[in-house]
């Protein structure tokens, strides 16, 4: 179980969250919703230690993690992944679980490298280096580094961003298939309505540094919410597949989130 209790983040005078507070179970995926500019970040920097935070961060029997248990629990993939680096693809999974790079690294280890490499598609770029591939590509890269840290924790912040939609919807399998058999948590800040209701247990609403709403997609998602929340008319419908589909109609001009 992970316990947010009374987490604030502030940027010299300005408050940015405002005592959020929220539990999740292991083994679940929510997914962090809400306007630009909200907070959604600093809330997933502020969980992985990132930025400095007031309030308490706990996990399991630990009330409040330090940043040394946090870097060894928790994994957090940024949005902007376009760093470059002359280290090869490979290598930068290796190093989810290696704190440097030696002479030698276990066969074993590089064998489940290969095999993380290869759930993502990635096997045939593994000796490239990391500014030799997309930005896609590099995105892929890092959700594979973070999977294979296998952390109690995972923070991604718009993992599907650069991604295609066939890549699109390989990684949030993947993220959901993880979880569910590592007892991973993980906490996806998106976008995409349709994408977060097709991977998620559950929602988080954020606006102006706030939780607005907090509970199971079926119940958040309605128009009435989408409304409130973006200030967007949006059509709403239950697939064939039992699950939620968001279509934005139009912006509503004199009811934009400030």
């Amino acid at each position: 179980m992970l316990n947010i209790t009374d987490v604030s983040v502030s940027y010299g005078s300005v408050n940015i969250l405002k005592d959020i507070n929220f539990s999740l179970p292991a083994g679940s995926v929510t997914a962090l919703l809400g306007p630009n500019g909200t907070g959604k970040s600093s809330l997933l920097k502020a969980i992985a230690g990132l930025t400095p935070s007031t309030g308490s961060i706990g996990l399991e029997q630990h009330k409040n993690l330090s940043h040394a248990e946090r870097a060894s629990t928790i994994a957090y993939m940024p949005q902007d992944t376009g760093a470059t680096s002359s280290l090869t693809v490979l290598e930068v999974i290796l190093l989810g679980k290696l704190k440097s790079l030696g002479l030698r690294v276990p066969q074993e280890l590089q064998n489940q490298a290969g095999k993380v490499l290869a759930e993502f598609g990635l096997l045939n770029l593994q000796d490239r280096t990391l500014d030799a591939i997309s930005g896609g590509q590099r995105q892929l890269v890092f959700l594979a580094q973070s999977l294979f840290r296998n952390p109690k924790v995972l923070l991604l912040d718009e993992p599907t961003a650069a991604l295609d939609l066939r890549h699109q919807l390989i990684v949030l399998d993947r993220v959901v298939k993880h979880c569910k058999e590592n007892g991973t948590i993980a906490i996806a800040a998106m976008h995409d309505l349709s994408l977060a209701a097709r991977c998620s247990d559950r929602m988080i609403c954020l606006h102006s540094g706030s939780i607005i709403a907090e509970g199971k997609p079926a119940d958040i998602l309605t128009a009435e919410s989408v409304e409130k929340l973006y200030g967007v008319e949006a059509d709403i419908i239950t697939g064939a597949d039992g699950i939620l589909h968001i279509t934005p109609l139009r912006a509503i001009e004199n009811n934009l989130p400030t």
